[in-house]
């Protein structure tokens, strides 16, 4: 939960970020509102598409969680919605073609776990 709040953060700071390049191509440039604020999305969307990718893919936001709808638990075998752990420092299931999920229950009981291992800190 710790790293979605994280990512979130970040998320909402690097929106933030984009208000600049918006103002400075409105200011700046010369070619009617319109066209400046493509101008300015595109810009944004050159620098911003680096930031997003790191922010939802890094490996220094680990873990990195799936979620998926209507799954049968791996565990208790209860039909929900269900999550599961794809990467994170030391591990990597991104390619894994039998993905286990499990209900929110399982799958906490299942992290904290592993986190008394040392697997994810």
């Amino acid at each position: 939960m710790f790293t979605l709040i994280k990512q979130y953060l970040l998320y909402l700071t690097r929106w933030q970020l984009s208000s600049p390049i918006l103002a400075l191509c409105l200011m700046y440039l010369h070619f009617g509102v319109t066209w400046n604020t493509v101008i300015a999305n595109l810009v944004g969307g050159l620098i911003f598409f680096w930031v997003d990718k790191f922010i939802f893919t890094s490996k220094a936001m680990n873990p990195q969680w799936e979620v998926a709808e209507d799954i049968v638990c791996a565990d208790c075998g209860k039909r929900s919605r269900g999550y599961r752990i794809v990467r994170a420092k030391g591990y990597d299931k991104t390619k894994d073609k039998f993905p286990e999920f499990r209900c929110e229950k399982c799958s906490t009981i299942k992290f904290q776990k592993q986190k008394e291992q040392g697997i994810f800190k």
